[in-house]
């Protein structure tokens, strides 16, 4: 396998994701090829520092940067020598068999839209956040940003995608479904929630427990909680700051740790015809080793192949 990574993505990059790589070849066991994407005369010395195993990655030499603050469409097509454009390029070509970048994460979906395409039958792709549960577990929550307004067989997919996702790269076996709501009762929400439910309730292939509320994101209740977007980003960045204020207090607690987003690495774009992982724009090299591990993860699981075939039945 070939996983391309966009080595000047990030505001720590390339220093951190010459870290991660490093981090990656000297601790995980794969038959991975590393494709790094930037600027060479940045990355030769920082590569020959870390004295890498040279048949383990090839370097593919990227003029342009597409800056955290730049216009995606805009830049994309202006500067199709970056280092997101030419992944892009690699990855739609059959070059590469992944895609990750901490760039400019508009860039990226844009990118993505625009050179992969979406799975036959999946409305709207969708990116995911695991949750930290506090039996030592891994929840999933979607749509956490992307998809702010929605319908309910948008819902329905998301569903089903994070189905596929947390039994195949979370290992859980039959995961149950929550929809993220205002009240446990079926009937409870707004019109969203309302129509979601009886497309929830009645998927065969579901294994749907009901209404979750907000205090059951953590616990476990539901091994993938659906909602859309702007409520998912909501909790997300909640989620995020509970993490940021444990280290401000010097709160030394475990499962306080497993906030920290360098942990996860980044989240994958869902219902794409090819895994994109977009992470963090302060990802540093233990976040960046995880996007390769995740990235490796969806080649080895077959995971776009099983979703593929979902969405073909």
């Amino acid at each position: 396998m070939r996983i391309g990574l966009d080595m000047m993505g990030g505001d720590y990059a390339p220093v951190e994701a010459v870290k991660g790589v490093k981090l990656f070849l000297d601790t995980v066991a794969a038959d991975a090829h590393l494709v790094l994407i930037g600027d060479e005369a940045a990355l030769a010395p920082l590569l020959s520092e870390a004295q890498l195993d040279q048949s383990k990655y090839s370097v593919v030499h990227s003029s342009q940067v597409i800056g955290m603050n730049e216009h995606p469409t805009k830049a994309l097509k202006e500067k199709q020598h970056s280092s997101i454009s030419i992944g892009f390029h690699l990855l739609q070509s059959g070059k590469i068999d992944a895609f990750i970048s901490a760039g400019n994460t508009g860039a990226m979906m844009v990118g993505t839209f625009y050179s992969i395409k979406a799975i036959e039958g999946v409305q709207r792709p969708t990116i995911s956040t695991p949750v930290p549960r506090l039996d030592g577990s891994l929840g999933l929550l979607l749509d956490v940003g992307i998809n702010a307004d929605c319908k309910a067989e948008n819902l329905l997919q998301f569903a089903i995608l994070g189905s596929l996702y947390s039994r195949h790269i979370l290992n859980v076996s039959n995961p149950t479904v929550g929809l993220l709501n205002i009240g446990e009762e079926e009937g409870k929400g707004n019109l969203l929630a309302q129509a979601t439910y009886p497309l929830l309730k009645e998927h065969p292939e579901l294994n749907f427990i009901g209404n979750v509320e907000g205090r059951d994101v953590l616990t476990g209740k539901a091994d993938v909680i659906v909602c859309e977007g702007f409520t998912g980003n909501v909790v997300l960045k909640m989620a995020e700051s509970l993490h940021d204020i444990a280290v401000q207090r010097n709160i030394n607690d475990e499962y306080m740790d497993r906030f920290n987003f360098q942990s996860y690495g980044g989240t994958p774009v869902l219902g794409v015809s090819k895994p994109v992982i977009i992470g963090h724009g302060i990802s540093k090299d233990t976040a960046f080793k995880n996007m390769i591990v995740l990235a490796q993860q969806m080649i080895e699981t077959k995971l776009l192949e099983k979703i593929r075939e979902s969405f073909v039945k």
